[in-house]
């Protein structure tokens, strides 16, 4: 007792062209957005994926022009405001802005931030954000984690290898930052 012919190709049909239906994420331009626990999505730039063969390049664009000035520590910080301070912190050394379906490493260290409450003066590098990017049917999506970033404030001895490995990740609660989500759609 077999499956018929016709019900095999059908079969065969769905699981080839099962994700057909989305879009690949690594197609073309993808804007960023960091959502607020109460739902709202600020864009703050772009991502531009690029394939070659089995190599898929990106480039980054945040648009400092949605953040505001901020002076801490004896340093200039882009951020955003709002139950908390969040600030950009672009990666200071060379990066190899690759990424692959199983690795999105080198784009999450080029998505860092920052943050601290709108009373404290300066900022604190243990307070750093790390957003854990994951695939979804509309892109990539990254929860934040909390990192040191005291680790990136010497260059790397191999800077082949991203930072904040994942035994340098912590856990945060959920819904804890004021900036829950970063999304790539």
């Amino acid at each position: 007792m077999g499956l018929s012919r016709p019900i095999i190709l059908s079969l065969a049909a769905v699981l080839l062209l099962g994700g057909a239906g989305r879009a690949d994420v690594f197609d073309n331009s993808r804007k960023i957005y960091l959502k607020s626990a109460e739902g709202a999505e600020i864009e703050i730039g772009s991502v531009e994926f690029k394939k070659t063969g089995d190599k898929i390049t990106f480039a980054l664009d945040v648009d400092r022009s949605k953040f505001k000035d901020f002076f801490l520590s004896m340093r200039e910080f882009k951020c955003l405001e709002g139950k908390e301070v969040q600030c950009y912190v672009p990666y200071p050394y060379p990066s190899k802005n690759t990424v692959s379906e199983r690795d999105l490493s080198w784009l999450e260290t080029n998505l860092i931030f920052l943050y601290k409450s709108p009373a404290q003066f300066g900022a604190t590098l243990g307070n750093g954000l790390y957003y854990k990017l994951e695939r979804t049917p509309e892109g990539l999506e990254g929860r934040p984690y909390a990192v040191d970033l005291n680790a990136i404030a010497a260059p790397p001895d191999d800077d082949s290898t991203p930072p904040f490995p994942e035994a340098e990740r912590q856990a945060i609660d959920e819904g804890s930052r004021w900036l829950t989500k970063l999304i790539i759609k």
